[in-house]
């Protein structure tokens, strides 16, 4: 098991950027109107049914949590960003489910050991910057038997190659940190979980883009607009530069293998449904 010292004020700092970095812009817009599908199939995945207890890791606006309260489980909601929890609060009010909210760092969650029935996440955990603590606290929270579901963007899909391209205009990650693409590898996952889990099974699958999003400059700009490690990147930058990240993303978009009409654009997502039991 890996052990990082999240009192250390290097850590400290860095948990405040990404806190930062997914409290701008408008992330309950992406998952509301770019990902919606993901959370009902990561808890259909992990077989949710009323009674148990579920723990939903880097939860954001409850794009899993809300379908997994709808089941009559009763949900914790955790993330880094409370910010995010506003949104998620009214949304559930809305669904008419209770779901409990949260604040917690995915590296370091403050339950007891065995105290969930399913622990699932939804593009979320994967942004944590070390991934074997992050899985261990994923298995240390999960009952034995219990289920571990998760959804990541694989590094060679669409979200996977934009952060590819944001890459060359970012600042470097912090010493020990590690690309959160990495999730989307069977290869990576399987070393994370070794040991711990068994039944550990991947299925690649896509997600095409809404109909709304119908030109690569329409995606860029809803992409650096409301996803909040996009805009992190735009802001550093100078205007020169932003022009240049602008080219590259419109031209990716453009030539992308993903890319699967012409009028309006659409893409497919590619991303990594991962199952596992608890050993």
């Amino acid at each position: 098991m890996t052990i990082i010292d999240t009192t250390s004020q290097a850590d400290r700092a860095l948990k405040a950027k990404h806190r930062a970095i997914w409290a701008s812009g408008n992330y309950p817009k992406v998952a509301a109107e770019l990902i919606p599908e993901l959370g009902p199939v990561a808890v259909h995945a992990a077989g949710i049914t009323g009674g148990q207890r579920v723990l939903d890791i880097a939860a954001g606006s409850g794009n899993a949590a809300i379908p997994a309260a709808l089941t009559g489980a009763k949900i914790v909601a955790s993330d880094l960003t409370p910010e995010l929890f506003d949104a998620g609060r009214a949304a559930a009010r809305e669904r008419g489910v209770s779901v409990e909210w949260v604040e917690a760092d995915a590296e370091a969650l403050p339950f007891a050991d065995n105290e969930f029935d399913a622990v699932i996440s939804v593009v979320g955990a994967m942004f944590a910057p070390h991934h074997q603590q992050t899985a261990d606290e994923m298995v240390r929270v999960c009952k034995p038997g219990g289920v571990i579901a998760m959804i990541n963007w694989t590094p060679q899909g669409l979200i996977g190659q934009l952060f590819a391209t944001m890459r060359a205009y970012a600042p470097p990650p912090p010493p020990g940190a590690s690309p959160a693409p990495l999730w989307g590898s069977e290869s990576h996952v399987r070393q994370l979980f070794e040991g711990s889990v068994t039944e550990l099974v991947f299925e690649r699958r896509t997600l095409t883009t809404p109909a709304q999003i119908a030109t690569p400059q329409e995606f860029r700009e809803f992409f650096k607009t409301n996803y909040g490690p996009a805009i992190a990147v735009y802001s550093s930058l100078t205007h020169d530069q932003q022009a240049a990240l602008d080219g590259d993303f419109e031209r990716f978009l453009t030539n992308t293998s993903a890319r699967i009409s012409d009028s309006p654009a659409r893409w497919n997502m590619e991303y990594l449904l991962v199952t596992a039991r608890k050993a």
